[in-house]
């Protein structure tokens, strides 16, 4: 069963794990999220948002139409506080900053900075432990382009540990999975309620950063 972190009669929020897709692929055979829940509440669902497939963490469902749009207009207008933790390759030496990078697609998967073709891109970044060889960060996503957090990791020089699309496929193979982790979602539901979700840090994560 996919672990629950909120749920209402507008909305289901969930654990992903790694290597299990947001939405039904092109083989409609092979289970995802989405289909496992539907499964799991008896009922339909309406995506919001997507996480890459092989990150893990916080993913949210609408369970109608309503709740659909007024959740989907939060995410375009911003209104939504994400974090993200990820651990990069190397050592970040400042504190705290901001990658603005416009980003577009490249093909076979892969999404890339272009200052000219690409559309404008902000992710905001905070250091939280450096190690050995490796930083620990949590990541801002202002905008939400696909591969966002990692294309503008790569960018910075720092890719994502695992990633096996931006960084040296030779040294990435070395880990078992992306560590990039959604891990807080703030918002005010159509409850008026605000809420906040949480999801810990998978044990994947734990080797490199306790």
């Amino acid at each position: 069963m996919i672990p629950i972190l909120y749920e209402d009669r507008h909305i289901v929020v969930v654990d992903k794990p790694a290597g299990l897709a947001s939405i039904p692929e092109r083989d409609r055979s092979i289970d995802c999220v989405m289909s496992l829940m539907e499964r799991q509440l008896r009922r339909k669902l309406l995506i919001v948002h997507r996480l890459d497939k092989d990150a893990s963490g916080i993913l949210l469902y609408a369970k109608n139409p309503e709740s659909h749009r007024y959740m989907n207009k939060l995410f375009t207008d911003r209104l939504i506080e994400k974090t993200y933790g990820a651990v990069v390759h190397g050592i970040i030496a400042e504190e705290e900053g901001t990658i603005e990078a416009p980003i577009r697609v490249y093909g076979s998967g892969r999404m890339g900075v272009d200052e000219v073709r690409g559309k404008p891109s902000r992710t905001d970044f905070k250091v939280i432990k450096r190690l050995a060889d490796h930083t620990f960060i949590e990541a801002y996503p202002i905008t939400g382009r696909r591969h966002q957090i990692r294309v503008h990791c790569y960018y910075k020089g720092h890719p994502i540990v695992g990633d096996a699309l931006y960084g040296d496929k030779n040294l990435q193979k070395n880990y078992p999975r992306l560590l990039l982790h959604a891990r807080r979602l703030v918002f005010t539901g159509l409850n008026g309620k605000r809420t906040e979700v949480a999801s810990r840090l998978p044990k994947e994560f734990l080797p490199i950063v306790s």
